[in-house]
């Protein structure tokens, strides 16, 4: 679905975060980035990725990592989804898009056979220059911090 691919640099980006704050790939320069895009705040799928992440999370300190989770939900639900599971990493509140379609994760889906516009789910790891390291596409929700720290 995304057009960015291993060895790309990372689009640039500025969006507000679950509290207001802004936020911009600048911000983690010389750090090592997770940025996962998830469809919707507190569905099944996105609990469960988002919850597994944050279970590992001194893993992915202990390894030099900061972690993002971006969707297209209000700030409103954003704060909501981070206070009820205490996730330890911000989430952009995408409303307008602009982070989404910069990644190249927004398009065409299909779920019980209805087509729609929305939110494929993807994580890309940006190394400590910018530059992505992976993309994965196909996400194990009850597993992804193994698919990203392969372990």
């Amino acid at each position: 679905m995304t057009h960015l691919k291993v060895g790309d640099k990372a689009p640039d980006f500025s969006a507000k975060d679950e509290q207001g704050n802004p936020i911009s790939l600048s911000d983690y320069k010389g750090k090592k980035l997770v940025v996962f895009f998830y469809p919707k705040a507190s569905t099944p799928g996105c609990t469960a990725e988002a919850c597994n992440l944050n279970d590992n999370y001194d893993r992915f300190k202990a390894q030099g990592y900061e972690i993002l989770g971006v969707s297209a939900d209000s700030a409103k639900r954003q704060s909501n989804f981070k206070n009820k599971y205490e996730f330890q990493y911000p989430l952009l509140a995408d409303e307008d898009k602009a982070v989404i379609e910069a990644f190249g994760v927004w398009g065409p889906k299909k779920f019980m056979g209805k087509e729609y516009e929305g939110i494929h789910r993807t994580t890309f790891v940006i190394n400590e220059n910018g530059v992505i390291e992976d993309v994965i596409s196909k996400v194990k929700t009850k597993a992804h911090a193994e698919q990203i720290l392969g372990e």
